[in-house]
């Protein structure tokens, strides 16, 4: 029988329960990602106060049992009532959506808060969340449960008039989210990031969850100079000084600071009223043209570039770059519906100007830099026409013009992209054995000799010189950089199967950095995978069990017994496997291990530079990096 659906059926959700009802319309997920959403809202809050110039210190405390406190020093959140409504300030805050000192009401003249739902979705989502706040001498308290309001707020106690600010504490419900434990290094990582963008302030982090509580303070007087310099530790800078430009036009107010390294790839990131806009934007346009043409102008005007030379491309000019643009503006227009791009056109006209002049003055004032940056941009431009060629070979013919897949590929038989998958192998041995392990109508086997190139460390046109790449290139379809269209990709999964050994983790990650800097919508789309071979054979008494790692070893160890009966082998490489074995172990969708490769835009200043540590030519950031995280490495043969 068909359910009912009347008039009855329609449920109006009132106050918060919506949010507890649908909480990934609000955070994004239940997952760790939201979890620590919730700590950003209340952050963005206090840092909404330092960027109106009224809070100079944040303190955030992850406390034993998973609670968070965020301390700042601003104005403190109003508790006088509110004559509309009836209602304090704070309530109004913690218990109304769309409620706060950010919709034209001259609370604050630019915000890094969206949506305004920030306080009151934390206070929805946490089993109790209690407010203190110092204003007008007095310490104002407020305590909640899930949304609903547990006390009025009450006078507990007295300040000095010019001590001011706001505390609060909440508890994230372990029935709304997938596991309440919070990442030390994911809120490090946000912190440090938001303290280079505001540079005034100063953000300390504490984990007491441990015996000997940690400690960080985030500030950085040289603000996003000092950001530039943190993204470029890694790689040698090519001069010495970060070119920095601030200024303030059509009421949008622009910094940007630039530096270029020995590496070959750009690292731009923007971002408007402290939001990160991983897709751009107009302020991104701005700056590019600005860029562009300035460089363009001195070159000629020095002489560096006759006039019947070709003029220099924003690309030539942005290779091995790293560049972070960040603009406040009143009332920030996001396009999309992601919100990660910036859509004001006065945004584009604003960077413009202000990128120009300010790099106008500097190259005629460092003409030694000038000089590095135009020769660096001749060189890229150079190479860039060698891969022209090599690029039109990677770019899959038409039907009638006939195939161009590489000769190397061992091609699935549907044509349907939904259904296909390709098998990305190292070396010929477990190629040969995957090739007749597959499911010929779907599962396609792409061999690679050895190891790709490292592309962080190799110009372009010796990257489409390179014939693994360019296999690569060829058989996914979907063409890099400005030629890529992922409309046109060929398999909807790309997995990477190397052996589970050193080598095979390092052949995993050329892999993936390739990826990342040529095809990163691959990765962002979800459509990039790494198989899981087994480590570890099993037999006993003509039965066979497999072991993917030695916690689960030691699990069938303890089920069979632990005695001499037991045949154990170590895979060392997937060539070790025959093709039986490799089908049931690692290829069969039905009984296979997969890990999708994700892409979190939150973090992508983080990831290029742990591309760059790992990737690139210095090995002292490497050698730390290796120190610092060593701990966590797992299943690999010393």
């Amino acid at each position: 029988m068909a359910a009912e659906y009347g008039a009855d059926q329609i449920q109006v959700l009132e106050g918060l329960e919506a949010v507890r009802k649908r909480p990934g319309m609000y955070i994004g997920s239940t997952s760790s990602q939201g979890l620590h959403h919730l700590v950003y809202e209340i952050v963005d809050n206090a840092v909404d106060e330092a960027l109106a110039g009224f809070c100079k210190h944040i303190r955030v405390e992850i406390n034993k049992g998973e609670s968070i406190t965020v301390i700042d020093d601003g104005r403190g959140i109003p508790v006088d009532i509110n004559k509309k409504s009836g209602q304090s300030g704070v309530e109004l805050v913690f218990t109304v959506l769309h409620a706060g000192g950010k919709f034209g009401g001259g609370g604050y003249k630019v915000s890094g808060g969206l949506h305004g739902v920030g306080a009151s979705v934390v206070n929805a989502l946490s089993t109790n969340l209690e407010v203190q706040i110092k204003r007008d001498g007095h310490i104002h308290k407020q305590s909640y449960a899930r949304g609903k309001i547990l006390t009025p707020v009450e006078i507990i106690g007295d300040c000095d008039k010019d001590d001011t600010g706001t505390m609060v504490h909440f508890q994230p419900d372990p029935s709304i989210f997938d596991d309440v434990v919070y990442d030390y290094n994911i809120l490090k990582k946000r912190l440090r990031e938001t303290a280079f963008l505001t540079k005034d302030l100063h953000i300390t982090l504490v984990d007491k969850r441990e015996e000997e509580p940690v400690e960080e303070i985030f500030h950085y007087e040289g603000g996003i100079k000092e950001f530039v310099t943190y993204l470029n530790g890694s790689s040698e800078a090519a001069y010495p000084e970060v070119i920095y430009c601030e200024g303030t036009k059509d009421g949008v107010y622009v910094e940007v600071a630039l530096q270029h390294n020995d590496a070959y790839q750009e690292n731009t990131i923007s971002f408007v009223n402290n939001i990160n806009t991983p897709e751009g934007g107009m302020h991104l346009t701005g700056f590019r043209n600005a860029l562009t043409r300035t460089f363009n102008t001195y070159a000629r005007a020095n002489k560096i570039l006759k006039d019947s030379d070709p003029a220099l491309t924003g690309e030539d000019i942005r290779e091995g770059m790293t560049a972070v643009i960040s603009v406040k503006i009143e009332e920030p227009q996001f396009e999309g519906q992601t919100k990660q791009k910036l859509g004001n056109s006065e945004a584009k006209g604003a960077v413009d100007a202000v990128v120009n002049e300010h790099l106008t003055y500097f190259l005629e004032q460092n003409p030694n830099v000038a000089k590095i940056i135009c020769e660096k941009s001749l060189l890229a431009q150079r190479a860039r026409d060698a891969a022209r060629k090599a690029r039109d070979l990677t770019r899959r013919k038409t039907a009638l013009e006939g195939s161009a897949l590489p000769g190397k590929l061992a091609d699935c038989s549907d044509k349907d992209p939904k259904n296909c998958e390709i098998f990305i192998v190292e070396g010929d041995s477990a190629g040969g054995s995957a090739k007749t392990a597959r499911s010929r109508a779907t599962q396609a086997i792409l061999p690679l000799r050895g190891k790709i190139l490292n592309v962080e460390k190799a110009r372009v046109d010796k990257i489409f010189a390179n014939a693994e790449i360019r296999a690569m290139i060829t058989a996914f379809g979907t063409g890099i950089h400005e030629d890529f269209d992922i409309t046109k990709l060929r398999y909807n999964k790309i997995i990477i199967m190397t052996d589970a050994d050193v080598d095979g983790a390092h052949i995993s990650t050329l892999m993936l950095t390739f990826l990342y800097r040529f095809m990163p919508e691959l990765i962002k789309q979800g459509h990039v995978y790494l198989a899981q071979p087994p480590l570890y054979k099993v037999e006993r008494a003509k039965k066979v069990w497999y072991a993917y790692s030695d916690e689960e070893l030691n699990t069938i160890m303890t089920e069979i017994g632990r005695d001499g009966n037991n045949k154990i082998q170590r895979y060392k490489g997937l060539g070790e496997m025959d093709a039986e074995q490799l089908w049931e172990t690692t290829m069969d969708p039905e009984t296979r291990i997969l890990h999708r490769v994700v892409f979190d835009e939150d973090y992508s200043s983080e990831i290029n530079l742990t591309f760059m540590t790992l990737m690139g030519d210095k090995v002292e950031p490497r050698r730390e990096f290796i120190e610092k995280n060593a701990k966590f490495a797992q299943n690999l043969d010393i």
